[in-house]
């Protein structure tokens, strides 16, 4: 069994040394392991750091490939890393993320068992330790705070679910699914395991195997990444809303029924009809008793507890406000969106997994000597 392990990178040269740590440390053959790395148009070192990488270990590996992605986009370097594997196993690793050294042993041992695509939980950690980086850990790594998806935590044996992250996939499953949906963002994992699901694959997830990703180390952008999140739930409704399932519209609800408790409560004010303002005193009783019991959980779980957690009450409502903003906004762009939607992405779709299908597309590989 031959595996193309494939990294997309965005100005990630922060944190690409641990991630070719992980990758080195593999105890999977490196001779029967193809690295694809693409770019997607840094402005730092990130190509050069994949150059160097790629100069320095191309002996030990089956190949290394290091290829662009001018549009950026990850949905793109995705498309771009899967045309040009040639492993009867295609992973995606994220350049923010870190992973043990049976990763891809693991993931090999599932798919040699019969699987076609698996892969394991994953959990989130922090690079380089400090109180708040543990504080936004504490808020990320709650269900309150992110999200009931299996992936995020294990548990639970082996298992079929809905979506992975860093998954495995035999290559066979994009010669029939076809590649990412390039039109979409944030929410192309979902649209596309759906449809791997559509045409008659299993998801399976296992204890056995785990990966990590980095939560991101400021506020700021977490509240960005949690608005993007958002945003691209409601526009994905208009493209494929049986990819989406209800928990991802919780955030939504909960700012929809913010805004129709004060509207009925600026009404009472105005007109005495004091019954008007008892669905916000509710909901934000209701809210407050959910948002301490979470918060108690969050910290007694915690692996490190510190001081700034006491900060956990205002920063969970903080999330669920601009996430579920995030949705609003998405639902009031959908109009112009589908308008400015031509049918590339489906021929893009259909590309990648004609690519896959007779092989791998080698002549688009940008060899190391670039």
């Amino acid at each position: 069994m031959t595996i193309s392990l494939c990294v997309i990178a965005y100005n990630e040269e922060k944190t690409l040394k641990r991630l070719f740590e992980c990758i080195s440390a593999q105890n999977f053959d490196k001779k029967n392991t193809e690295l694809v790395f693409v770019d997607s148009d840094s402005s730092d070192n990130t190509k050069k750091l994949f150059l160097d990488f790629a100069e320095k270990n191309r002996e030990d590996y089956l190949d290394i490939s290091v290829l662009d992605n001018p549009r950026r986009i990850q949905s793109a370097g995705w498309n771009t890393a899967i045309s040009a594997a040639s492993g009867d196993v295609i992973i995606r690793l994220d350049a923010h993320a870190s992973v043990p050294p049976d990763f891809l042993s693991k993931n090999a041992e599932l798919i040699s068992e019969g699987e076609y695509v698996c892969g394991g939980a994953r959990p989130n950690n922090i690079d380089e330790p400090t109180p708040w980086k543990e504080t936004l850990l504490a808020a990320e790594g709650s269900m309150f705070g992110s999200s009931i998806a299996s992936y995020r935590r294990s548990g639970g044996g082996k298992q079929y679910v809905d979506s992975l992250f860093h998954a495995a996939y035999r290559r066979e499953v994009f010669a029939k699914a076809g590649g990412f949906d390039v039109s979409l963002g944030r929410t192309e994992d979902n649209e596309l395991h759906y449809r791997i699901r559509q045409n008659g694959f299993r998801i399976c997830q296992s204890d056995e195997i785990i990966s990590y990703q980095n939560v991101r180390p400021t506020l700021r952008l977490m509240l960005s990444q949690k608005y993007g999140n958002g945003k691209w739930i409601g526009l994905t409704v208009g493209k494929c809303p049986g990819c989406l399932s209800l928990f991802h519209f919780v955030p939504f609800c909960f700012v929809i029924a913010v805004i129709v408790c004060m509207i009925m409560y600026a009404v009472s004010v105005f007109t005495g009809l004091w019954l008007l303002s008892i669905p916000l005193y509710a909901l934000n009783a209701a809210y407050f008793a959910a948002d301490m019991l979470m918060t108690a959980a969050a910290i007694i779980t915690a692996d490190r507890r510190n001081a700034t957690m006491i900060l956990l009450p205002f920063i969970f409502p903080l999330l669920h406000i601009v996430y579920g903003w995030g949705t609003v906004v998405g639902f009031l762009c959908l109009p112009s969106w589908k308008k400015s939607l031509d049918g590339s992405a489906e021929k893009e779709i259909e590309q990648v997994r004609l690519a896959v299908k007779e092989g791998g597309n080698r002549e688009k590989k940008m060899s190391y000597q670039v």
